[in-house]
């Protein structure tokens, strides 16, 4: 053994240490004493339990589950499995050792390594192991759990945890493989470590029972294979037994039969007694903990059971238990569900096995076919690899539809689901070969790879919902490539005519093999899947890369013969020519040279002019002149012979422009049809080859400018002819501005490019306006890029030379620009469709036009996020967040996320700019007379909550934006009178009910604050209000002081207030004299007073005027000395209504008789409220009497228990006490994020809460300082 004392550990017995671990406490009863006691062995009748059997006397060296040997403590064997320094071999064979020497001392060492290894700090000691039972001594054990605390060995992570749960593990298995021969048939260690686990398992302590149940389905995983050796040992025997008995008798041995019968006896009875424990344990533990409440336990169960059906088929390989997996299937987590599949996987790789699954798969089939599209991704990933399984091992279970639920999984945008799908469709379509395919050849179009391509196009074409060629491609790929590298057999397929009899391919099936040809040959040379499968490039290894390099160069030498055959077979085919002219770019060039191809690099040159001559669809010109430009590369040796073909084309091009243009724009005469399309097709060359190739020496900007100022002019220019004419005058000034040179030596280069930019920027703004809306909305792109083209960034990275060429767009282009938004994008589908085509569109069309204006509002939104244009114009924007969030939510989003970076205070500006907007809108729609429980009253304050938690929970690194939102906002809700006259609401105080949804953002110094910048635009007769109207006033200002300083507001109402007692002046100054502010309040208020000293000196208006004037807006030197605490207004603490409503009508009397001159606003303001209060407490009384009667005593005793607070009172009242509550609340939850709620806490809570709370908080006079009264927020 190992001594103690040489190794640190985590556990540690009651007599070293405090443990470190502790239940989870999943207990259903709190109190963890009614656990259920241990079960027993329910087939070994007779047998005792733990407790009636281990009666013997315990050595005198032991203490609590610890040897002593020399004075030296020894570890558990908890211990040394937890560190696993020693062999588990070694550990086992020492236990052993001790069991034959004394199996009583032994067996407690092992029952407390389960103890320990549950987590339980407590041991079972001689004690309780010989006087106690099962059930009493895992009662005791219970009570050891520090409950502090939901972490146990098996929960715990790490290395070292993760390591002792396979230590573990494997403690058992070689535990039970050591003792197989002779120590788990003594009935006595294996009896009472069942039925420890048993008990165990039953705990309601979760550490117990999922410890106790891996450890019982371990132990059965043990015993299974005891029992497996035990039947193969009798089967031998048997067969040995039956030829001897099958001898002659001169040879037969009689005394080696009766040894072998007496050997088949023994076994059978150890048999039977491996059958009894497996039986115990499968009732006792897994029958009830594979629907255990923990899915972790569940999982481990159907882990385990699996592995018996799988090593021991004969005994549990039946409906008997495999219905426990087929159940199990619908388990609500997927671990559980991923085990399932697993287990079953296991079974169906062997086709013997399998075939013994026949009726579990025809019943539970349905369920793994919808497993596949599970929202567990693994879990899907597996059902799809468990019915690959399934149709290997048999081709009648599956169905057609069955199958079809598959197939499409290979578009499945997550690659693992597609792969196992791919998987799927290739054993199924392509794995069977018939005896006639045998003798066909490898490759051509005979070939047996010729009839699996056109398999792969058949299913292609089927598959109408998904039209995504490389995502086929890629979900066959790893067990397909073979198949779709055969480039040879597809061009066969495209050039050779089909043999006599044979069926040749249609004109749909020839355009989807050149798509599935193409995409076969990006996946070799990119080796990555595509857009939107994966999280981009992997790096490849040595092996991948040469495979990449064979294959791209395999690529080049057969296309670079076969392409100008395709392209000239298929020349006036647009999707069969485009997709063509996209594989030059895998070439590898220098093959050209090296292999001797460069007359048919002369017949692809020849094949590209011709389709450009042909074609006028703007994607096959865009795939010549990306060809052109891939194939003009300076670093291959064919670039002259390219350069001169590309040189020929574009004189050519521009030659015949000109000359057209000319004939178009002649005066006088009205071009025909025939001119028009002549124009346009030559300017559709031209803006594509622009696109990719520098054609700034044929000076194109003023032909095209002429063009467009005579469409504007005129008005009657075909609109295909001005979006493509901007489109290549865009183009021109880029190309010119890469060309602007670092100096200053082509100043005027410069001067010409500023011009000629301003210009176009002007025409296309007047483009704006066009009656077209493909114009406007080719305009608002173009404009849109060069705005951010020539923003104040073009300056960035050194560049401060090109300040010349900077424009900022002028108000106005700024209207019009959001104009076009808003016109344009914030539209309903239904209208936008009827409007273009004036019929309903299909579900692609309407996609399709989404996307289009998903890309207009996010060109405009980069405008605003790059400070191209006013920040306050997102306003707009931002106010549609809630409308259209399905379509634009994620863009707006972002939009408020990164206008947030740049400027918080702005946005937060930008933001109630939008409510107001949308306040404003309301009001007009509705009318003066706002209903706040309107469906657009409720929009706008759902809108505002968004607006709320995209501040996040950091409060200080919003804290100024969040202050001058409100700022903002209380500007706004008294900005126009009332229409009532005076004395009604402003016309805009509902606003102050959404701006309320910020107010849980403000910190407790800030809310302060603006409650005081508040009431400089509230009038006297304002606070008196309570009517309807006035509510959202009364809401706002309640917001605001929730979870302030000030104890005087009741926090058990949001809008009504109760009656108030008022303490005189000179018991708050005999309070002030006694307790002391603390230090991080004046630090919170120094810090307040001067963080927006830049906005003090700001002057509002109040709306309405008041013969009073609030101190507030006096000079402060002005102030008598006991009103220098008066700014800030507060309401007394509330005293029992049945005692003191007759004292305060008279206290207050006494107070207006005496005080009355010097009385100052807020005075005023309480004693109305308390003589308007009192009528409603009045109203109450009846109803809250038996609440105060039932807690008066339980409050009154703790409050005198306490610390002395509110000495002034003659008793506490509840609000006093929820008042603790809610301001220690208020201390823990700020800065989270949730809405609030009213909670009632226990009256111990409140004892415990009340007495750590510090005394100046219950103190007005305390608070009242001038440090706290000057701080001013604007």
């Amino acid at each position: 053994m190992i001594a103690a004392q040489d190794l640190h550990t985590d556990f540690q017995c009651p007599q070293e240490a405090e443990s470190q671990l502790s239940s989870d406490t999943d207990l259903e009863d709190p109190e963890g004493k009614n656990a259920k006691t241990g079960k027993v062995l329910a087939s070994r009748k007779g047998k005792k339990t733990l407790g009636d059997k281990a009666k013997g006397k315990l050595p005198g060296g032991r203490a609590n589950g610890h040897h002593q040997e020399n004075g030296t403590e020894t570890m558990t064997l908890f211990e040394v499995v937890k560190v696993g320094k020693s062999a588990t071999q070694s550990v086992v064979d020492d236990w052993i050792e001790g069991y034959k020497h004394n199996r009583d001392v032994a067996l407690l060492d092992l029952i407390n390594f389960f103890i320990h290894c549950s987590g339980c700090r407590g041991a079972v000691s001689g004690e309780m192991f010989r006087h106690m039972q099962n059930s009493e001594i895992i009662r005791k054990m219970t009570e050891e759990f520090d409950e502090d605390s939901g972490d146990y060995p098996l929960t715990l992570s790490g290395p070292q945890w993760k390591k002792f749960r396979i230590s573990f593990c494997d403690f058992i298995a070689v535990l039970v493989r050591q003792c197989q021969y002779s120590i788990i048939y003594d009935e006595y260690m294996m009896d009472s470590v069942i039925s420890l686990l048993t008990g165990l398992s039953d705990s309601q302590v979760r550490a117990f029972r999922h410890t106790s149940t891996l450890a019982a389905m371990k132990l059965m995983t043990a015993l299974v294979n005891v029992a497996l050796n035990l039947s193969i040992n009798m089967d031998n025997t048997q067969r040995q037994y039956e030829a001897e008995r099958n001898k002659v008798v001169a040879k037969r041995a009689n005394d080696r039969l009766e040894l072998l019968l007496q050997k088949r006896k023994e076994l059978q009875e150890n048999q039977d007694e491996i059958e009894n424990m497996m039986n115990a344990i499968f009732k006792g533990v897994f029958v009830h903990r594979y629907r255990d409440s923990i899915a972790e336990i569940r999982a481990i169960c159907i882990e385990e059971i699996g592995m018996w059906m799988k090593l021991y088929s004969d005994a549990f390989l039946n409906d008997s238990y495999l219905k426990y997996v087929g159940w199990t299937m619908h388990d609500k987590q997927g671990e559980v569900r991923l085990k399932c599949l697993t287990a079953l996987q296991s079974l169906f790789y062997s086709r013997e096995l399998g075939a013994r699954l026949e009726l579990f798969t025809s019943r539970f089939k349905d369920r793994i076919v919808s497993m596949t599209l599970d929202k567990e991704y693994d879990v899907a990933v597996q059902a799809i690899k468990l019915l690959t399984l399934v149709l290997q091992s048999s081709d009648d279970v599956l169905t057609a539809e069955d199958c079809e639920s598959v197939y499409h999984l290979v578009y499945s945008a997550y690659r693992p689901i597609a792969v196992s799908a791919g998987e799927f469709l290739f054993k199924k379509l392509f794995s069977h070969r018939g005896p006639e395919e045998e003798g066909l050849p490898r490759r051509g179009r005979q070939s047996l790879n010729g009839s699996l391509i056109k398999t792969t196009v058949f299913f292609f074409l089927e598959s109408e919902l998904h039209e995504h060629g490389a995502y086929l491609v890629d979900s066959l790929w790893e067990c397909g490539s073979e198949l779709l590298k055969d480039w040879e057999t597809m061009i066969s397929l495209l050039l050779d005519e089909p043999m006599q009899g044979e069926e040749a391919l249609t004109d749909r099936q020839e355009t989807a093999l050149v798509e599935l040809m193409l995409c076969a040959v990006r996946q070799a040379c990119e080796c990555h899947p595509p857009v939107g499968r994966g999280t981009g490039k992997r790096v490849l290894g040595a092996k991948e890369k040469k495979t990449q390099l064979d294959d791209r160069t395999r690529i080049t030498e057969m296309f670079a013969v076969a392409l100008p055959l395709l392209l000239a077979k298929y020349c006036v085919d647009i999707d069969k020519v485009t997709n063509l002219l996209q594989i030059p770019k895998f070439f590898d060039l220098d093959i050209y040279t090296t292999g001797r191809l460069e007359k048919h690099l002369d017949a692809l040159l020849r094949q590209i002019w011709e389709v450009q001559d042909k074609h006028t669809d703007i994607e096959v010109l865009e795939a010549c002149s990306t060809t052109y430009h891939y194939l003009c590369n300076e670093e291959f040796t064919i670039f002259n012979r390219v350069d001169i073909t590309r040189s020929q084309l574009l004189d050519e091009l521009v030659d015949k422009f000109n000359r057209l243009l000319e004939d178009f724009l002649q005066e006088g005469e009205e071009p025909d049809e025939d001119d028009t399309y002549q124009v346009l097709s030559a300017l559709k060359k031209i803006s594509a080859f622009h696109n990719a190739h520098d054609l700034s020496k044929w000076d194109l900007f003023t032909s095209n400018y002429r063009l467009l100022n005579t469409g504007l002019q005129n008005g009657d220019m075909p609109e295909q002819i001005v979006i493509h004419a901007m489109q290549c005058t865009h183009y021109i000034i880029l190309w010119h501005l890469a060309k602007v040179p670092d100096g200053s030596s082509l100043k005027n280069d410069m001067m010409t490019l500023r011009k000629q930019m301003r210009a176009f920027c002007l025409m296309c703004q007047h483009y704006l306006n066009s009656i077209n809306t493909a114009v406007k909305e080719q305009a608002f792109i173009v404009l849109c890029d060069l705005l951010m083209i020539f923003s104040h960034q073009i300056m960035s990275s050194g560049r401060e030379q090109l300040e010349p060429l900077v424009y900022a767009p002028d108000s106005t282009l700024q209207a019009e620009l959001l104009n076009f938004i808003l016109d344009q994008v914030f539209i309903d589908q239904d209208v936008d469709n009827n409007s273009t085509d004036g019929q309903q569109d299909d579900e692609a069309s309407k996609i399709e036009a989404l996307h289009k204006r998903r890309n207009l509002l996010a060109a405009y939104c980069k405008l605003i996020v790059y400070n191209v244009v006013e920040m306050n114009t997102g306003a707009d924007i931002f106010k549609q967040y809630m409308r259209y969030y399905n379509d634009y939510g994620d863009i707006i989003k972002e939009t408020m996320s990164k206008t947030r970076q740049i400027d918080k205070v702005q946005c937060a500006k930008t933001l109630v700019l939008s409510l107001q907007m949308l306040f404003n809108d309301m009001l007009s729609e509705l009318g003066i007379n706002v209903d706040r429980s309107s469906s657009a009253f409720c929009g706008i304050k759902e809108l505002a909550r968004r607006f709320s938690l995209t501040f996040g929970l950091d409060q200080l690194k919003t804290r100024e934006a969040i202050a001058m939102l409100h700022k903002d906002g209380i500007e706004f809700a008294f900005k126009e009178p009332s229409p009532q006259g005076e004395g009604g609401p402003p016309l805009n105080l509902a606003f102050l009910d959404i701006l309320s949804e910020f107010s849980s953002k403000l910190i407790r110094q800030d809310k302060r604050t603006v409650h005081m910048y508040l009431e400089r635009f509230m009038t006297f007769q304002m606070a008196l209000q309570r009517e309807d109207c006035w509510l959202p006033l009364i809401s706002y200002r309640n917001s605001l002081q929730v979870g302030g300083d000030d104890d005087t507001m009741s926090v058990i109402s949001g809008i009504s207030s109760r009656g108030s007692s008022i303490r005189s002046k000179k018991s708050k100054q005999a309070a002030a004299s006694k307790r002391k502010i603390p230090e991080e309040e004046n630090s919170c208020s120094s810090t307040d007073a001067g963080w927006l000293n830049r906005e003090q000196s700001m002057q509002t208006p109040v709306m309405m005027h008041s013969p009073l004037t609030s101190t507030v807006l006096r000079d402060p030197k002005k102030m008598r000395p006991e009103d220098s605490y008066a700014t800030t207004y507060t309401l007394p603490t509330e005293q029992h209504p049945h005692q003191h409503v007759l004292q305060q009508q008279q206290q207050q009397q006494q107070q207006n008789r005496h005080h009355q001159a010097a009385i100052d606003y807020n005075t005023q303001v309480t004693w109305m409220l308390t003589q308007r209060q009192q009528a409603e407490a009045c109203q109450q009384q009846e109803r809250i009497s038996m609440h105060y009667a039932k807690m008066r005593n339980h409050v009154q005793q703790a409050m005198r228990r306490g610390s002395g607070l509110m000495e002034d009172d003659e008793e506490p009242i509840v609000e006093d006490v929820m008042m603790s509550s809610e301001d220690r609340l208020e201390d823990i939850n700020e800065g989270m994020d949730f809405d609030t709620i009213d909670i009632d806490l226990p009256a111990s809570k409140n004892r415990r809460e009340r007495s750590e709370l510090k005394p100046d908080y219950f103190d007005p006079s305390s608070i009242m300082d001038d440090s706290v009264l000057n701080v001013s927020m604007f």
